[in-house]
């Protein structure tokens, strides 16, 4: 028999989950919070410069392939990670003579099989079901991809690090860490169209050089080289601190004894 003090009981124990739990209150506020900031600069964006978008499609199509990129980068390391959490082996590895630094890179490597199976997916759909080619933007698309990708193993090295640290209530933090710089990254619309305070932070976002230059590339079919150098200096300084990051709590969750918890 169904008894409502059985459900309730249930009911306040997950509820206690999200009480001391800041990636779990996240998964609440996060999305709406995102979906509104994003979705709303889209409309300023529209609004304000509707008669001046002769490329529209090409603007959106573009952004949205490149945004795919830098996301799949970033779970191309997150998710390996994950599994190797999921399937109780993190122990076996780190107890190995194996560098931290070799199975980072050996994720990458992943990251890159995944990434490009995907990216040509993508290309292809977009070309049959649109007809849009996203190669007429030229060689410039590389140093775009690659500034992309940079910034989506840095995204994904720190948050595995964060997963490493806080165990798997942390795990929801694969799935959004990287929307979290969506809005200032200009993907759908350029900086201009941001608020003062997100403009300074935008700055410091790799990927908002990369949008800014691939609309602008579109537009006039110059590559903005001092751009892509800011953005290729950025992720240097990303990349290397986000492995910084990662040997440091890997080294707290030895002293800690938490990497044995975790198998």
């Amino acid at each position: 028999m169904i008894r409502a003090n059985r459900i309730i009981a249930l009911f306040i124990r997950h509820i206690y989950l999200y009480k001391r739990s800041l990636p779990r209150l996240m998964e609440i506020f996060y999305w709406p919070f995102l979906d509104l900031l994003l979705w709303g600069f889209i409309t300023i964006y529209l609004t304000k410069y509707k008669e001046n978008l002769p490329n529209f499609v090409a603007f959106f199509m573009g952004a949205l392939i490149l945004w795919d990129i830098l996301f799949r980068s970033q779970q191309g390391i997150t998710i390996s990670f994950l599994e190797d959490l999921w399937e109780r082996n993190i122990l076996n590895i780190f107890v190995s003579p194996l560098h931290p630094a070799e199975y980072l890179l050996s994720l990458m490597l992943v990251s890159i099989v995944k990434l490009l199976s995907a990216a040509s997916i993508m290309a292809l759909l977009a070309w049959f079901l649109y007809s849009f080619n996203i190669f007429l933007i030229g060689v410039s698309l590389i140093p775009f991809i690659l500034n992309l990708v940079f910034m989506g193993w840095s995204i994904g090295v720190l948050t595995t690090a964060l997963i490493l640290r806080f165990g798997q209530e942390a795990e929801v933090l694969a799935w959004g860490v990287a929307f979290l710089f969506q809005p200032v990254s200009a993907v759908f619309y350029p900086v201009s169209v941001l608020p003062p305070f997100l403009r300074d932070i935008a700055a410091y976002i790799p990927a908002s050089y990369v949008f800014e230059g691939m609309r602008e590339v579109i537009s006039t079919g110059v590559i903005p080289l001092h751009k892509l150098l800011i953005s290729f200096g950025l992720n240097a300084v990303y990349i290397a601190s986000a492995f910084i990051f990662f040997q440091w709590n890997l080294r707290s969750v030895r002293k800690k004894g938490l990497l044995v918890k975790e198998t």
